[in-house]
């Protein structure tokens, strides 16, 4: 699997830090991954913490795995009072491309305790496979012999 790269992703992170700003829907601010193979799967958990299940999109366009969300402020009034606001708000993005090798048909997406988990099976003609040697049959019987 290949994964897009961008060299200025640390600098806005800092930045978001230091200026306490998150992405827009035009720049959206990147989140937090892991990835690894476990079996006949690939698995890439995506940190949201804070993000209700109905702001997460997924989408696919050749081989393209866009995962898009946004964590909206919490509900306030009149009376609310901020005292701390250190978690960012605002809209998160990540693209992956994911190569031949994975089936993106049968993609499992779950979502629990403001983790995202991805499930991309390995697709069958990618899995290790045993090729059966063809010969004459009296070659057959020699070597079996």
């Amino acid at each position: 699997m290949l994964m897009r790269t961008d060299p200025f992703r640390e600098l806005d992170r800092f930045t978001q830090q230091v200026f306490g700003t998150a992405g827009t829907w035009s720049k959206p601010a990147a989140m937090p991954m892991d990835a690894y193979r476990a079996g006949d799967e690939f698995v890439v958990c995506f940190d949201l913490p804070g993000v209700a299940p109905d702001a997460i999109e997924l989408d696919i366009e050749r081989n393209v795995l866009t995962v898009k969300a946004e964590r909206r402020p919490l509900p306030g009034g009149d009376d609310v009072q901020m005292q701390v606001s250190e978690r960012p708000l605002g809209v998160f993005s990540r693209q992956l491309f994911l190569g031949d090798t994975l089936d993106t048909d049968h993609i499992k997406a779950g979502y629990e305790a403001g983790v995202l988990t991805l499930r991309i099976p390995v697709a069958e003609k990618a899995k290790p496979r045993r090729i059966e040697i063809a010969g004459s049959q009296s070659d057959r019987r020699e070597i079996q012999a």
